[in-house]
């Protein structure tokens, strides 16, 4: 959503021509030219450093030029000057849930903004900005986990836009998300129907395919995925079953000695994916795209009237598949094996996501 003409909140003086120099920065912007749309922002802030328009502007023109830390600080300003700009909250929220990385704090920033613009949006009527508002809001909550608020939010926009393919591909992926996999299929089935070259689809009936051991389609759904959107979906980082057992092996080593204590009577194990049993043991069910997961009780809560004897003996699991597909490099799947052997070493000792996400270890 490009940034509005909208009434202008700042008190101060407007700049010679503004209108003229506005709809050139918008021209620039539209073309691609982000450099020259930057700088003719700013030559009206410069006159005017309050001005909602140029504030906007800039910020948009500071994202599209990968500058994520100005952009946002950009926008922090530009809420200042017109706090109730359905648009340029859109924009802010847009790029803290999109554009801002795996940064669970700025998402969440993003579902604040999403909130404050949808209630304007509906208070005065734009039904285009209150899909945009809830599909952005039902994108931001299966980023971080609230697959079925998510459900409800993607549910209402596509009551608005029923054919809307982002929003039923959001959709999909949060039915996926719940483990509720015949619907999932369908929901993807579905959008292949509008857009049948929608790469998200593919790469996530491939998905389904492999949880059903239909390796073939697997491997035809991930290629298209690939074909379509390379970038996003690049070829998986590949070990062999004794590389991968021996970076496991390796992680275990580096843990601190205190901490190896714990795991005498731990058995750690890799396994190619999540089984459907260990997904739904939780309400909600975990993401069947876990790097892994641990399987019996903490250690400060064992007990057992047979002594030291564990009637349930605690493992934790690596998901083999899920840690190659996250991975972009054989560096980074080996580094992320480690950080996924601490993550379930945390939670044999007691952590919590909550706690594991300040240490780093999300």
């Amino acid at each position: 959503m490009w940034p509005g003409m909208g009434k202008r909140t700042s008190k101060q003086a407007a700049p010679s021509g503004v209108e003229v120099r506005l709809d050139g920065v918008a021209a620039a912007f539209e073309e691609g030219a982000f450099a020259e749309a930057l700088a003719g922002a700013e030559a009206l802030l410069a006159e005017a450093p309050g001005l909602p328009e140029a504030l906007h502007w800039r910020a948009a023109t500071l994202v599209e030029l990968g500058r994520m830390e100005e952009a946002l600080e950009a926008y922090g300003k530009a809420l200042k000057a017109a706090p109730d700009d359905v648009e340029l909250l859109l924009g802010a929220a847009e790029c803290l849930v999109c554009r801002a990385g795996d940064d669970r704090e700025a998402v969440e920033e993003g579902l604040e903004l999403c909130a404050r613009g949808r209630k304007l949006a509906q208070r005065a009527g734009d039904v285009e900005l209150l899909f945009e508002f809830l599909l952005l809001e039902g994108t931001g909550l299966n980023q971080v986990g609230e697959c079925a608020r998510a459900m409800a939010s993607l549910d209402a926009a596509l009551g608005h836009v029923p054919r809307s393919v982002e929003a039923q591909v959001e959709r999909a992926i949060a039915l996926f998300e719940l483990c509720r996999f015949p619907e999932a299929q369908m929901a993807f089935e579905e959008v292949l129907k509008d857009a049948a070259d929608e790469p998200w689809a593919h790469h996530y009936l491939g998905l389904l395919a492999e949880r059903r051991g239909d390796g073939k389609e697997a491997r035809k759904r991930f290629g298209k995925a690939q074909a379509v959107a390379p970038r996003e979906f690049p070829p998986p980082v590949e070990l062999g079953e004794e590389a991968f057992d021996k970076a496991v092996e390796d992680a275990v080593k580096a843990l601190p000695g205190h901490v190896k204590e714990y795991l005498d009577n731990v058995t750690i194990a890799v396994e190619e994916i999540p089984k459907d049993e260990d997904l739904l043991g939780e309400s909600p069910p975990l993401s069947p795209c876990i790097l892994g997961v641990f399987r019996g009780s903490p250690v400060g809560e064992r007990h057992s009237i047979l002594g030291n004897f564990d009637p349930y003996p605690a493992s934790i699991v690596l998901y083999q598949r899920n840690l190659e597909r996250f991975a972009k490099t054989r560096e980074e799947l080996i580094e992320q094996i480690g950080i996924t052997v601490m993550h379930e070493v945390g939670h044999l000792m007691g952590l919590d996501e909550d706690d594991l996400w300040q240490r780093g270890l999300d």
